[in-house]
């Protein structure tokens, strides 16, 4: 016979058939073992909720700042977490001698140390997605099997009896009494059915919002949420409410209010693990609610005089993780989405109503079960709530949800590309050029049908949708990892790509419209370079050239854009909407191509056409949307029609103005487009590119295409033709000098959709009015079309000083931070129509 420890305010649980235990009362029973666990608790909630916040914020500050991914960031949010929580946790678990305390330190200490080993996971690349998912189930179910394992060992030799005196435990399992209502388990049951309800009502708002993944994707995203409602189980088995189970029966707001609290608390730190960074913020709302629940199920479970187990924390924890799991893509919850009814929008609207959901939970679970005269819950009561619940689920994702899968697709690139030495020189001006580009066009393509045919069938055999590609000698495709490791393995491919699609949303976000009225005159950034002059002394405006724009779009009814579109049925293109109509939802693209050509003094050339594609949906991209827009640009084709069959290489643009990049969140390696950017050069057109916003770094040009060689790369200054601290840096890759010249960036007033006007800051403001520039030197010399090293030269030798003000970080010389200058487009046009016949 063991002695008894004294409690400290918590009565012992009584689990005897024969009426109550005699109460222990606790000799020198002291408040403070409580204070210190209402104080850690706070603590441990304050520092898990602000780390992980703090960890998603740097990530997404890297993320926007267009710099490589902080793969430390993770771990040391994961040590600083185990450290500032757990040791006070652990504190808790060895030095009260109050039961209740004990189990509460023992329950945060381990979730604490769960959250800090699945926080570590977070090195896997968030484009990998299905990988970590893979990792993430696989350690929950780990650490829960450790947990179980450790909480035997520990409850072995001891479990309650009768006179509040402790027995040897027999086969290593607590001894409940047995009466009528446990012969067929109906309670334990029961309390299972609530549990799944509540977590179908956690789990329907996700359903309302979201959208699924890819097929792989969602079921590892399954597993993971099981796998995570197996570790929440492990912490709060029976032995831990039992802590706080008081009387017979047990007193039930005790269970409710104190054993829930606890519960959520310990739920905290597993939604911090829960899903790459940006999953886990929604989960970390929605879970501590759900202890409270748990509590009033262990209530009515212990009501019939057993506890309730671990299925209803499995079930409800698992279910209510599913939701930001399975229905949302990390990647989009991003602040490059900020700022429109995008991804992070929706995501808040599903994490408030699933947060509003589990607060009425707790409080219809704790007044329906755990009031005193509650009736013990009926097995089919339980059953048509769970079932109810389950149709809601279905219906929700069937009418007004996103039914079917939207996971990402694969690019995979050949090792052969095309041939395009030797090409003809021809005749200068359009007629070479065009010479040119159908030659290159020509090549490209055979190479593509001569290399791809196996694979393609292969594919398609697969039901994998394959879409080719000849820009790049490539195919786009559906799969998953194990559809990529057997891509990877074939002999004719060098590399397989992720190629990112965006999940669907409930509504269209509004389109962007601009606010400000037309300006009265050329704008100062067209004055500060000359081109206003151009006009008015020399006479060109930009005619007879044609610009074409990669972007998010262009407002095709703008008034200063409506009479610049070149019209005809291959002058637009969409592959993500497939819109016949120019449109602009977002407004990036109506700007850009505005300073570029746009009329009313916004545009350097406003006598040139424009030609649009859409590459950017909702501020993102993917490797093969940006492979169609320069495709079309060599190319294009009618609405409809076939790349490789009906491209018109003698209609493409002459100049082509891209202000973006596709970083590796998007799936681009630095090499993924360069095969894109040389057979456009080989056909004469000239290629500008933003050099990116990651400024004041060095060496921060370095999402394609703007590191390319054969790209001409723009910076960004300001009024005072001194560069701007967001202008990306080079050197580039392989100590390439970059940018090549800078333009206004700071402030550039410029069309937006809606007939309306805006102000935005960045290289992509500028980048458009270099190519702008050359529109207007092509049009004052046609003979300069296609001959994109004389145009180059022109434009070097002909920019003013560009300085960098005083106190910021130097990158190498001037070269690495404004290149050969600020572009004059006087000067520039002046050189041109000096210039004779390229050679």
């Amino acid at each position: 016979m063991v002695s008894v420890r004294p409690s400290y305010g918590l009565r012992m649980p009584d689990t005897s058939p024969h009426g109550p235990a005699p109460r222990l009362r606790p000799t020198g029973s002291s408040p403070w073992p409580v204070v210190a666990a209402v104080l850690v608790g706070g603590w441990a909630v304050l520092v898990t909720v602000s780390s992980q916040v703090v960890g998603w914020a740097a990530d997404q500050l890297v993320l926007v700042a267009g710099l490589h991914r902080a793969v430390l960031v993770w771990p040391v949010v994961a040590l600083a977490t185990v450290v500032l929580v757990g040791a006070p946790s652990l504190a808790l678990a060895l030095l009260p001698r109050s039961p209740a305390v004990r189990a509460t330190g023992r329950a945060w200490l381990g979730a604490t140390l769960a959250l800090g080993a699945l926080t570590l996971l977070r090195a896997v690349p968030p484009v990998h997605e299905e990988a970590y998912l893979a990792a993430l189930a696989a350690t929950a179910a780990v650490l829960a099997l450790v947990i179980n394992r450790l909480s035997h060992r520990r409850a072995d030799g001891e479990v309650p009896a009768v006179s509040g005196k402790l027995l040897p435990r027999r086969a290593g399992r607590q001894q409940f009494p047995r009466s009528s209502a446990d012969l067929d388990g109906s309670p334990a049951i029961a309390v299972t059915l609530l549990a799944v309800a509540a977590g179908l009502a956690s789990l329907l708002p996700w359903v309302g919002v979201g959208a699924l993944g890819g097929a792989l994707e969602t079921l590892l995203a399954g597993l993971a949420a099981a796998a995570l409602g197996t570790l929440a189980a492990a912490l709060l088995d029976a032995a831990f409410w039992g802590r706080f189970a008081v009387g017979a029966p047990p007193r039930p707001a005790r269970l409710v209010l104190v054993g829930g609290l606890v519960a959520g608390v310990t739920l905290v730190p597993l939604a911090g693990a829960a899903g790459q960074s940006g999953a886990q913020l929604p989960a970390l709302l929605l879970l501590p609610p759900l202890g409270f629940v748990l509590g009033a199920l262990e209530a009515a479970a212990r009501r019939s005089g057993r506890p309730a187990g671990r299925a209803p924390v499995r079930w409800l924890v698992g279910l209510a993780l599913a939701g930001p799991l399975a229905f949302t893509d990390p990647e989009e919850i991003t602040l490059l989405l900020v700022g429109s009814r995008d991804v992070p929008y929706w995501v808040a609207v599903g994490a408030g109503a699933a947060f509003a959901v589990a607060v009425l939970l707790a409080v219809g679970y704790g007044v329906l079960l755990a009031r005193p005269r509650a009736r013990a819950p009926r097995r089919v009561a339980a059953g048509l709530t769970a079932g109810a619940l389950l149709a809601a689920v279905a219906v929700v994702y069937v009418v007004p949800g996103r039914p079917g899968l939207y996971g990402e697709r694969l690019l995979v690139v050949l090792r052969e590309q095309a041939d395009l030495s030797g090409l003809p020189t021809g005749r200068p001006g359009r007629d070479g050029r065009n010479a040119r580009a159908t030659e290159v066009y020509r090549r490209l393509v055979a190479t593509a049908d001569r290399t791809q045919g196996d694979l393609r069938r292969e594919l398609t055999r697969l039901r994998l949708h394959p879409t080719p590609y000849y820009l790049v000698n490539a195919i786009e495709t559906d799969g998953g990892p194990e559809v990529r490791a057997w891509l990877s393995g074939r002999p004719e491919v060098a590399r397989v790509l992720v190629s990112q699609r965006l999940r669907p949303l409930p509504a269209a976000a509004p389109p962007a419209r601009g606010d400000q009225p037309a300006p009265t005159g050329p704008v100062w950034n067209v004055s500060l370079i000359g081109a206003d002059r151009v006009w008015s002394e020399l006479g060109v405006t930009g005619s007879g050239v044609v610009v074409g724009s990669s972007d998010s779009g262009v407002d095709g009814r703008h008034p200063a854009l409506a009479a610049g579109f070149r019209g005809g049925d291959d002058s637009w293109y969409d592959p993500w909407e497939h819109r016949r109509a120019p449109g602009d939802r977002g407004g990036h693209g109506t700007h850009t191509i505005g300073s570029a050509v746009g009329r009313n003094g916004i545009g350097v050339a406003p006598g040139a056409q424009w030609v649009g594609c859409v590459n950017l949906d909702r501020n993102l991209g993917s490797p093969a949307h940006y492979l169609d827009c320069l495709q079309f640009m060599l190319a294009p084709f009618p609405a409809g029609g076939n790349p490789f069959t009906d491209g018109r290489p003698d209609r493409a643009p002459d100049v082509l103005t891209n202000s973006w990049g596709c970083p590796p969140i998007e799936g681009c390696d630095p090499g993924a487009l360069r095969p894109a950017t040389a057979a456009l050069a080989a056909a004469g057109i000239l290629v500008v590119a933003a050099a990116g916003n990651s400024g004041p770094y060095c060496g921060s040009v370095a999402d394609p295409p703007a590191p390319y060689p054969d790209v001409l790369t723009v910076g960004a200054v300001d009024r005072a033709r001194q560069l701007t601290s967001f202008s990306s840096r080079g050197p580039a890759a392989g100590g390439l000098a970059k940018p090549d010249l800078v333009a206004p960036g700071a402030g550039v007033p410029s069309a937006f959709p809606g007939g309306g006007y805006a102000t935005l800051d960045g290289t992509s403001m500028a980048t458009p009015q270099v190519a702008g520039v050359v529109a207007l030197m092509w049009s004052a010399n046609p003979a300069l079309v296609g001959d994109l090293a004389g145009t180059r030269r022109i434009l070097l030798d002909t920019t003013t000083p560009a300085g960098v003000p005083a106190g910021t970080r130097r990158c190498g010389g001037p070269a690495d931070e404004v290149g050969a200058g600020l572009v004059d487009a006087y000067a520039a046009v002046r050189a041109a129509q000096k210039a004779g016949a390229p050679s």
